[in-house]
């Protein structure tokens, strides 16, 4: 399957470059703490939609969209905590954190597709328990 016909790809890589400007302001004692653990999450996330649809079997491509929303939350919480410490200007925050949820519902709604089950999208991005 090719990655960049995907939607989801394509708001994942979005969401990764804006966490990239995001972080282009934060202080240089963070470039190998917070800085780099968000710049990695928040890639980890069209990375792994990148390697679970070059996978030629549909279970294995659904193991990397679970791990893409993992990173997604570890994305959003970082993201959060840089808020708590003034890192981040409330309003490019909340205009991220829209980003996520509509990254978070896109992924599952494809997600669920793949699986051929009911198109339930969680309201969080917490992992529903029927996929545990």
């Amino acid at each position: 399957m090719d990655y960049k016909k995907l939607k989801i790809w394509g708001k994942a890589n979005g969401f990764a470059h804006e966490v990239y400007k995001i972080t282009l302001n934060f202080p240089k004692s963070e470039v190998f703490g917070l800085t780099s653990q968000i710049r990695r999450a928040a890639l980890s996330v069209p990375t792994n939609i990148v390697e679970g649809a070059s996978r030629k079997s549909k279970k294995e491509f659904l193991n990397f969209l679970n791990i893409a929303i993992g990173s997604l939350n570890e994305a959003d919480y970082l993201l959060q905590f840089a808020l708590e410490e003034n890192l981040i200007e409330k309003d490019k925050y909340k205009s991220i954190k829209n980003n996520i949820e509509s990254l978070s519902k896109s992924i599952w709604a494809f997600y669920n597709c793949l699986k051929g089950s009911k198109p339930t999208i969680p309201t969080t991005l917490s992992k529903p328990s029927m996929l545990t």
